[in-house]
């Protein structure tokens, strides 16, 4: 006799190792230490953040544009045209006053420039391509590619003649000759290397980037392919079996029923 009111027993926890035991339907499934349940997907990967890879890159970039903006300092103080002077005793006059010398420095610093965007552009290109670039690439050439103009001008003006006039003067004495510094006529040719350095990096990433495959259509995936198959049907591309399915059925004029062969 049971006394009302008393709570059933609890499930013992080996009823379903005893022989010839019904498993209970409402009991909760095993959960192993350390795996999850089964039937549900294993937990992704902690991603690691992209920011200090991206910022390596970046740093990378802009120091290799520094070291580029070096060399280019050099060839510009010696290879930009020099504005000869001559002493007329207390005067300091101009040895051709229709001269296009300034001018000519400013072209030669546009050029060495445009081939520094280049280079700068092909380099990071080639070195970040299997990564599939990146902005950390296109921030380092345009940040790096003005630092580079700016310390390329401010350098270039020290390597070449002096810009102590009154100095050059006394040196060489009445009518003697000295080069004028050289210096930029138009600021905007600062621009010219990361300018260009931007448009080389979108011509060769939108013909030579890393691409990605495109996934098939929604419409064109055969049923199955994927989650898992459904139960009876034939896997994709395979034949069914001899046997199975609907028999086929013969349909010849003059018949009034379909009959099966």
């Amino acid at each position: 006799m049971t006394v009302p009111n008393t709570p059933p027993e609890p499930a013992r926890a080996d009823a379903a190792t005893e022989p010839g035991a019904a498993p209970d339907p409402f009991a909760p499934p095993p959960v192993s230490d350390g795996e999850p349940p089964a039937g549900l997907p294993d937990a992704p990967p902690a991603a690691e953040h992209p920011l200090p890879a991206e910022l390596r890159i970046g740093s990378g970039v802009v120091l290799a544009c520094l070291l580029v903006g070096l060399l280019m300092a050099g060839l510009w103080a010696w290879l930009a045209p020099k504005v000869p002077l001559v002493v007329d005793g207390d005067r300091i006059l101009y040895v051709d006053p229709e001269g296009e010398q300034r001018a000519g420095a400013d072209a030669v610093f546009v050029l060495i420039g445009l081939g520094a965007g280049i280079l700068t552009a092909l380099g990071a290109f080639l070195l970040t391509r299997k990564r599939g670039g990146g902005i950390s690439v296109a921030l380092g050439l345009a940040i790096g590619g003005l630092l580079g103009s700016i310390g390329a001008w401010k350098l270039g003006r020290w390597l070449g003649p002096s810009d102590n006039l009154i100095g050059e003067a006394r040196r060489v004495g009445n009518g003697g000759h000295f080069d004028a510094s050289i210096d930029l006529g138009a600021l905007g040719a600062l621009l010219v290397w990361p300018m260009a350095a931007m448009v080389v990096l979108l011509a060769l990433s939108a013909a030579f980037g890393k691409r990605e495959e495109d996934p098939p259509p929604y419409w064109g995936v055969p049923a199955g392919t994927y989650g898992p198959p459904v139960e009876g049907a034939p896997a994709p591309g395979a034949d069914a079996a001899p046997g199975t399915g609907a028999a086929p059925v013969d349909v010849r004029p003059g018949s009034e029923e379909p009959r099966q062969g």
